[in-house]
């Protein structure tokens, strides 16, 4: 059942945000990651679950037992792997704004509450908070790629700072410092760009960018109310020691290069070309991927490629 503003549970609502949470993966995590919605001091949200077909049944037993109708559980017939489940979850999206959670990731209790101020506030198409990296028993870590980000990122100011046009995507060119699942989305904006076909891992770049270089505008929070997990089974971890990621990553920015020289972007185009903090995600894998079986010469292949 839909959840909307007349059904608000607490204090007034400006609006609801909509949390689509593609699902397939570790059961105890999910449940951690709703949990973290459930306990929003913000009560205008709706939470679509989307199991792409995990192998499981305590998921549809777990949501079958909730009460909350804000709360909606749905499993996909056939798996349809990480981008279209993406597609699916944007057709559902019914609020003006939403957000794309990973199944693993946590919101802080006022992470809601403080997103929605920026909305008010601030006019833009998409939000990044603050993030704090976790592994995967919850701890705080700072691995080597996550640093760079916050080197080569911007720092937000007290109400948050707004970016648009080549600076900010030739800063996300360079590190990737925007974390998807952390991300809130204006729907509309979303809707009229669209992910691209065939990305399974820089989709959502390719998403932020494509935004951006349709002149929208990209707001950053200083407020750190989102707990972005790593750990070594996720699916881009196992992608990148095998070397499928920076197979996609190195021909995504190849043709993100080309396209930002065509448009007469200089620098976009440089940081596409040299795609400085994938060749070092890469090198520092090449010791993990020589001990736990993966493909060193493929890692090798994209730094010095």
């Amino acid at each position: 059942m839909p959840f909307s503003a007349s059904d608000r549970i607490g204090g007034p609502l400006s609006r609801v945000i909509d949390i689509m949470l593609p699902y397939y993966g570790d059961v105890d995590l999910m449940k951690a990651a709703v949990e973290s919605v459930i306990s929003q001091t913000e009560a205008g949200w709706r939470l679509v679950v989307i199991d792409d077909g995990f192998p499981d049944a305590e998921p549809a037993r777990w949501f079958g037992e909730m009460t909350d109708p804000r709360i909606i559980y749905l499993r996909n017939e056939a798996n349809l792997g990480a981008n279209g489940n993406y597609r699916k979850a944007v057709d559902l999206v019914e609020s003006e704004w939403f957000v794309m959670m990973g199944a693993d990731d946590l919101m802080e209790p006022d992470y809601l509450r403080t997103v929605s101020r920026a909305i008010d506030d601030l006019d833009v198409d998409i939000i990044q908070p603050g993030v704090d990296v976790v592994d995967e028993h919850g701890r705080s870590v700072r691995p080597l790629a996550d640093r760079l980000k916050k080197i080569l990122s911007f720092t937000a100011a007290d109400g948050g700072t707004v970016l648009e046009g080549e600076t900010v995507v030739a800063s996300l060119l360079r590190a990737n410092w925007a974390y998807f699942p952390s991300l809130v989305w204006r729907t509309a904006t979303v809707r009229r760009v669209g992910f691209r076909n065939g990305l399974d891992v820089v989709q959502d770049l390719a998403l932020i960018l494509d935004i951006l270089a349709g002149g929208g505008r990209m707001a950053i929070l200083p407020e750190r109310v989102f707990r972005y997990r790593r750990h070594s089974g996720s699916d881009s971890s196992v992608r990148a020691l095998d070397g499928r990621r920076f197979d996609e990553e190195r021909r995504f920015f190849s043709e993100e290069s080309d396209r930002f020289a065509a448009r007469g972007w200089g620098r976009a185009a440089r940081a596409g070309r040299w795609r400085i903090t994938s060749r070092l995600n890469a090198a520092s894998l090449i010791p993990k991927a020589i001990t736990k079986g993966g493909s060193p010469r493929a890692l090798a292949a994209h730094v010095f490629g």
